[in-house]
């Protein structure tokens, strides 16, 4: 099977129903005909620019260069993991927590994957590695944003039973322990619900891509399966280390609880 390229035309076809969702937004007064149109443009100027950056990075073929991107892809995930929670500590802590969690998650899974069961020689070859790399990425920084998120909201919600836990002599693990575990489902639930529905409701995205690109279906779902498994151990090793460094600067020596680190 011959893979089918797309030519610029195919693309501004598919464009016209950005188009039509920007008219019935016009016609429906929904206001969002501008946000439309700005995101859809931002997006083609952003795919084609790292589709550059990564021709470029191939062509090098360096592991530094490699090394480099996914670093900057790190940053640019643990960011937003610092900038989605409502609550947040009044120093950088947020984005402490967000590089630690997101960093050590993704190249843990990420090199699992290339050095185990996928094998590219060298392991580190940038054809496997970035796009690993992306995709492991997009899990870890949901489920890390979401813990975080549950558990600095949750601490401002119930700091008086902690401080009353706390009174009556519980350690301050025991005392926060209940919303570090909520926190951990929270930032679970996303990639358990998408393997739940993932071949019966959905076929995912890198599936789809690989049979449009004219591979064996039942190759694909080899790699869909693995895929997912690194999801749900990433998002699981994100989702705790956040959860859990969130905690740790929420206490001094003392294990008393610090409320006013946070900016409430």
């Amino acid at each position: 099977m011959t893979p089918i390229l797309l030519h610029p035309l195919d693309i501004l076809i598919a464009a016209s129903l950005i188009v039509f969702d920007a008219l019935l937004s016009i016609w429906l007064s929904l206001r969002l005909h501008k946000q439309l149109i700005v995101a859809a443009a931002r997006m083609v100027v952003q795919l084609i620019a790292i589709g550059i950056l990564l021709r470029l990075i191939f062509l090098i073929d360096s592991p530094a260069a490699t090394l480099l991107l996914v670093a900057v892809m790190i940053l640019v995930a643990a960011r937003e993991v610092a900038a989605r929670p409502e609550v947040r500590f009044k120093s950088g802590a947020n984005l402490v927590i967000g590089i630690s969690s997101v960093g050590f998650a993704t190249l843990l899974t990420a090199i699992l994957a290339l050095t185990t069961a996928i094998r590219p020689q060298p392991w580190y070859d940038p054809h496997y590695a970035i796009p690993l790399a992306g995709i492991v990425l997009g899990s870890v920084l949901n489920s890390a944003s979401l813990s975080l998120d549950a558990f600095l909201e949750s601490v401002r919600r119930e700091r008086f039973a902690i401080e009353a836990r706390l009174a009556l002599g519980a350690s301050y693990h025991v005392a926060i322990a209940p919303l570090v575990r909520n926190a951990i489902r929270r930032g679970l639930l996303p990639v358990i619900n998408q393997m739940s529905a993932a071949g019966i409701v959905t076929l995912p995205g890198i599936m789809t891509g690989q049979i449009l690109a004219g591979l064996d279906p039942l190759e694909v779902v080899k790699y869909q399966i693995l895929l997912m498994f690194l999801l749900s151990g990433g998002s699981g090793l994100a989702a705790a280390t956040s959860a859990y460094l969130a905690s740790w600067r929420l206490k001094d020596d003392r294990d008393r609880l610090r409320l006013d680190r946070l900016a409430i």
